[in-house]
């Protein structure tokens, strides 16, 4: 029977550069400009890496279909190195292979790296790119935008939970204002000016009721990890290192559309893959023992609405636990996007996983600076891509080491 790989795995270094309008660089400085900080961190060689995948969603205008990218711009000496893709999972799902090919006993230690170059490359057929809220989503599933699908996730939750409409649009209004409050404490945020929820609500309408400031942006960065297993960290001298509680990944088989099995109204690959995480970590209680969050807020209704589905806010009240500041990062139970989220840092598809782990990973060893939580314990991470139906959904949970 599969136990999970809870401990199994540890993470020693990590490293994530300046998300913005990077016009200055191109991919590849991106990502010598992350691995740089990684490797430094980790305090190894980089002869000592044994393997390595490399997560890039949009590769034709990119850096390719290939890893060899990844292997010529690192210089790796020769080692396997894989590229993967999966919407907008995909760099928690570069995390996924460095971190099970360690567990597996394959390898030793590996890295995970994710980029993204989407301000000047063009994508989606569109040169010079443009809004990763419609052109990015227009490959996939012609005749709709991304903003016109999740303002129906919005109308659907308002609906089956009769939420006036002004209600709701405070309290997604709130869900930004928290990001951006959080996001002027973090040096590596694209947007780091703070924005008061009437400003939010008084936002030109993009696909109502989702505004301006209901939308995360576009930007380019990179981000990655070092994994080894525990028993190496010791060896190395590592003290109090973070390890992989949980690593979970849901793909929508259609079923929900299919069988009115579902209203519409929330995420049906994120409540189950977070059962199965909290299974995984040996989390009972998630309200009450996560100690922070980085969620896949593309719109702020959707982090809304995954509140809910992560089984932290009851159905039905997440708007009430949002409005009473439970995910803020001051005074909040669990604080949530505590590093501004893809709000303030934009959406480079195939660094955001890895890039919502450094925050854990800061936050868990004590370095947040102002946005520091206190003795936090267990993080979790949730990257969502797709539409509310046919998507991709990965959780990670990492913690301290208690071994």
């Amino acid at each position: 029977m599969a136990t999970g790989i809870k401990d199994k795995v540890a993470i020693i270094g990590m490293g994530c550069t300046r998300f913005g309008e990077r016009w200055d660089v191109g991919a590849e400085e991106l990502m010598v400009e992350a691995f740089q900080e990684c490797i430094q961190d980790a305090g190894i060689e980089k002869k000592e890496i044994q393997a390595a995948w490399f997560g890039t969603c949009l590769d034709e205008v990119n850096v390719g279909k290939s890893a060899v990218p990844l292997s010529t711009t690192l210089r790796l000496p020769f080692i396997p190195c894989t590229r993967v893709e999966n919407y907008c999972a995909t760099g928690t799902e570069a995390f996924r292979g460095a971190v099970y090919a360690v567990a597996s006993g394959a390898y030793d230690i590996c890295l995970a790296l994710g980029v993204e170059k989407l301000k000047d490359t063009g994508y989606g057929g569109l040169p010079g790119g443009g809004s990763n809220a419609g052109s990015l989503m227009w490959q996939w599933w012609p005749m709709l935008t991304a903003p016109g699908s999740f303002a129906q996730l919005a109308s659907a939750y308002a609906a089956k939970y009769k939420i006036p409409d002004g209600d709701l649009k405070r309290a997604m209004a709130h869900v930004s204002a928290k990001s951006h409050d959080n996001g002027v404490l973090n040096p590596k945020a694209h947007l780091q000016k703070k924005v008061t929820e009437d400003q939010i609500m008084a936002a030109p309408i993009i696909a109502s009721p989702l505004g301006l400031f209901d939308c995360c942006g576009v930007s380019d960065g990179s981000a990655c990890a070092i994994v080894t297993t525990p028993e190496i960290a010791k060896k190395m001298g590592k003290k109090d290192f973070i390890t992989v509680k949980a690593l979970q990944l849901a793909l929508s088989s259609g079923e929900e559309v299919g069988y009115n099995d579902w209203d519409g109204d929330h995420f049906m690959t994120t409540s189950r893959a977070s059962v199965k995480a909290y299974e995984e970590a040996g989390i009972t209680n998630p309200r009450e023992e996560i100690s922070m969050m980085e969620v896949h807020d593309c719109f702020s209704i959707t982090e809304l609405v995954t509140m809910e589905d992560l089984h932290i806010s009851e159905r039905g009240q997440a708007v009430k636990d949002i409005m009473d500041g439970f995910y803020d990062l001051k005074g909040g139970g669990v604080p949530c996007q505590v590093d501004g989220g893809l709000k303030c840092f934009g959406h480079p598809i195939g660094a955001s996983g890895l890039r919502m782990l450094y925050e854990m990973y800061l936050q868990l060893h004590g370095k947040a600076g102002e946005r520091q939580i206190e003795n936090p314990r267990l993080g979790l991470t949730h990257n969502l891509g797709g539409f509310p139906f046919q998507n991709v959904c990965a959780i990670s949970i990492v913690g301290k080491y208690d071994g």
